[in-house]
């Protein structure tokens, strides 16, 4: 009987997606374990397999439709010998989640990936190599976000993916080569929450907010004004000693090829927070209605900053790996961040977070907690400071750390104990190896 392909729940916290781009067309055979759709979440594109085999009889969800509810129908999958005869699509809406309204893609237009209608006496023809049909332009979700970024007018650029849409590549050559015109100021609405008697429509350009930017307004409100109740420690930190062991690793590292490396201060910083965690284990939890967990291993979530806003991937266990490994874990984790392309298991859970911003010359700061997490550690810059010792005056590299606690299972006695592990373990690096 005809198979319905649902919009599928690619992590355990997603209500809706957008549905990217389709992979096969209507009439195209496929079978389980292919790549059929790339689905954009609020922090990655993941690549939809079709867990049956047969042939792809009708498209319902359009590329690029944003909003699409886990459960909705989004295409019909028929066996040998049916057709979209014996689908009735009006039951077939309500066998899901119904997903919202799309009056302009519910029937996809040929560069969509679904072919235009064609007499059986006639050959398909071959889809032809334009960027523009039908006045729209046909763009990769990540081209339009980086051509929106720099100003490009992607009427004036060229693309060179598959039936000339636009892509990533594009933009780059785009920029490189100064072709593009600055995208004019198009006629704008206040939108509905906007007081246009303070704010003119004409006197801001209004970015739309994506999923990524909503869910991190959801969350940290959440977190900031309803559930947990934070507050913050903080802590200085003298990295001379660090700085001089990093200085000699880094010399013993290879100049190029597969072992070369170079640890960043953050690197140690992360060991330290994974072995500090397990020094005081009531600083490694998480609350909940009925128990608090106190997590056996210290993952770390460490904040990376990306087009559109922050996903944390984590160091899964970071206590048992090397400065090394977790260098070359974060330099990739972060890389694929920066295209969406992390997993939701690589960015969902963990045990704890570190957000540095260091290199931005911010001296100290707080972050929020983020939940299910009990605490997350804030990083400033490290800078020559005057300190007292042995009742002398001398220069010293010193750096600010911040503790955001959960105050229902990080009280202040473990969070001034998780802070004082860290210091002796940033103060003496040797001792991570104890």
């Amino acid at each position: 009987m005809p198979t319905p392909i649902l919009m599928p729940a690619l992590s355990p916290t997603m209500e809706e997606g957008t549905l990217a781009k389709w992979n096969v067309k209507e009439g195209d055979a496929v079978s389980s374990g292919d790549v059929i759709a790339e689905i954009e979440t609020d922090k990655a594109t993941m690549e939809v397999e079709a867990v049956d085999e047969g042939v792809v009889g009708k498209i319902l969800i359009g590329e690029g439709t944003e909003g699409v509810l886990i459960n909705a129908p989004i295409a019909v999958l028929l066996e040998d010998g049916e057709s979209m005869d014996d689908v009735d699509l009006a039951s077939l809406a309500d066998s899901g989640t119904p997903a919202p309204a799309a009056p302009q893609q519910s029937q996809p237009h040929p560069e969509e990936g679904a072919p235009a209608p064609v007499a059986k006496d006639k050959p398909q023809a071959q889809p032809q190599e334009q960027p523009i049909s039908n006045g729209r332009i046909i763009a990769s979700p990540l081209a339009k976000r980086l051509a929106r970024l720099e100003g490009l007018d992607l009427s004036a650029v060229n693309g060179s993916g598959p039936r000339g849409r636009i892509v990533k590549r594009d933009i780059e050559s785009a920029l490189q080569s100064g072709a593009g015109k600055a995208v004019a100021a198009a006629p704008q609405t206040a939108p509905a929450s906007v007081d246009a008697r303070l704010y003119p429509p004409e006197s801001y350009e209004a970015v739309k907010l994506d999923g990524m930017r909503k869910i991190i307004a959801k969350r940290l409100t959440q977190s900031f004004n309803l559930e947990v109740p934070h507050f913050p420690l903080n802590i200085d930190v003298e990295l001379d000693t660090l700085l001089a062991a990093r200085a000699r690793i880094n010399a013993t590292s290879p100049k190029e090829g597969d072992g070369a490396f170079k640890l960043s201060v953050n690197d140690f910083i992360i060991k330290a927070s994974a072995m500090a965690l397990k020094a005081v284990p009531a600083a490694n939890a998480t609350f909940t209605d009925e128990a608090i967990l106190l997590h056996k291993h210290a993952d770390i979530g460490v904040a990376v900053a990306i087009d559109g806003g922050l996903i944390t991937p984590i160091i899964w266990k970071a206590e048992e790996k090397g400065l090394k490994q977790i260098s070359a874990e974060i330099k990739d984790m972060a890389g694929r961040a920066k295209t969406r392309k992390l997993k939701p298991e690589e960015y969902q859970g963990g045990t704890f977070s570190v957000s540095n911003l260091g290199m931005f010359a911010i001296k100290s700061f707080a972050s929020i907690v983020n939940q299910p997490q009990g605490a997350i550690l804030s990083v400033g810059a490290g800078a020559p400071r005057v300190v007292v010792k042995d009742g002398k005056m001398e220069i010293a590299t010193v750096m600010t750390v911040t503790l955001t606690c959960d105050h229902r299972v990080v009280d202040g006695a473990v969070g001034a104990e998780f802070l004082g592990a860290f210091r002796s373990f940033i103060e003496e690096p040797a001792a991570m190896l104890l």
